[in-house]
């Protein structure tokens, strides 16, 4: 019997991380869901195990080393080992010019859309480092294009481009392993923060995201991913 992967996805208790969840348990591999809102976290969790899919939920505190730490050690005890991170959880609080935003909401978004995504990625890259196997998809957005850089939500805009450079520092410095670190723009979907008059479903939204977590051996790493196609960054 074939020993299924190990999947983290951050933020899942809805939106994108839910369907990312779904879509990796389906293909077989065991994922354990995260999210800062633990009651909404663990009713996602039954929600897909009701579904017959491998979730569990596990509480992760982004903004927290503490949490995340703890999120490691829960892995290497249960698992010893992981293979796939999908960092998805972020925040778009933002909705002003750059003349008017506060300085407090740029740090807030950078906390949680960038931090975040470093911190979490420290504690958990040496579950992967041992095994010389890892698939590390970060969730980015076009808002943070800086080819097609533009003006509104500066907050969410440049925690996306700082997203973006973490992405090739964390790829070029694992450079020559068989851990591979993407950033990805699903698109405008239908989520809570998307709205409901965005054009992509949930499903349409995760499948580059999906494809990324699921890369064969000696695939691409360091780039900037739409539509299953590399974008400028």
């Amino acid at each position: 019997m074939t020993t299924p992967k190990i999947a983290v996805v951050t933020g899942a208790n809805r939106g994108l991380g839910f369907e990312i969840s779904r879509q990796l348990a389906k293909k077989g591999y065991q994922v354990i869901l995260t999210s800062r809102d633990e009651a909404k976290g663990k009713a996602a969790a039954e929600k897909l195990q009701s579904e017959g899919l491998d979730v569990i939920y596990y509480h992760l505190d982004v903004t927290s080393d503490e949490s995340s730490q703890k999120l490691a050690e829960f892995i290497n005890q249960q698992f010893g080992r992981l293979d796939v991170l999908v960092n998805n959880a972020g925040i778009y609080i933002d909705r002003n010019s750059v003349f008017d935003t506060q300085i407090d909401t740029l740090q807030e978004t950078m906390e949680t859309n960038v931090y975040g995504v470093l911190r979490v990625t420290q504690a958990l890259i040496p579950l992967m480092k041992k095994q010389n196997y890892g698939r590390i998809v970060n969730v980015s957005s076009g808002a943070g294009q800086l080819s097609d850089m533009q003006g509104g939500l500066p907050g969410y805009r440049i925690s996306k481009a700082a997203l973006n450079a973490l992405t090739r520092i964390f790829a070029s410095e694992l450079q020559g392993t068989n851990i591979l670190v993407n950033s990805v723009c699903p698109g405008w979907v239908k989520t809570d923060m998307g709205g409901s008059n965005a054009p992509l479903t949930p499903e349409q939204g995760v499948d580059t995201i999906v494809w990324l977590a699921t890369l064969v051996d000696d695939s691409p790493t360091g780039k900037f991913f739409r539509n299953r196609k590399p974008i400028a960054w």
